[in-house]
């Protein structure tokens, strides 16, 4: 039962990361290729979150990771809808 939630966890995680690069090239393509309107601007407004940035500093290594940025929109939605349904038919 472990195996198959941690599979589960691992396919929604996938399914998600796909989703949001399928969305964002909707996005790109939107931008691109629909003339200027009130659905073009409903389409590609994004809300954008971030968190970051992430230090540490030990005494022999340093880094920073971050700011961490997600953007969302009506098309980036409609991306992850996608990938979940094609994931849904062929797992």
């Amino acid at each position: 039962m472990l195996v198959e939630n941690r599979r589960s966890a691992r396919r929604f995680v996938w399914t998600l990361v796909l989703g949001l690069f399928l969305g964002g090239l909707f996005s790109k393509l939107a931008e691109l290729f629909l003339p200027v309107s009130a659905a073009r601007d409903f389409l590609t407004t994004s809300v954008a979150a971030s968190i970051g940035p992430f230090s540490v500093d030990l005494v022999a290594v340093s880094f920073t990771i971050g700011p961490l940025t997600l953007t969302m929109n009506v098309l980036t939605l409609v991306g992850i809808g996608i990938v979940a349904l094609i994931v849904r038919s062929w797992i």
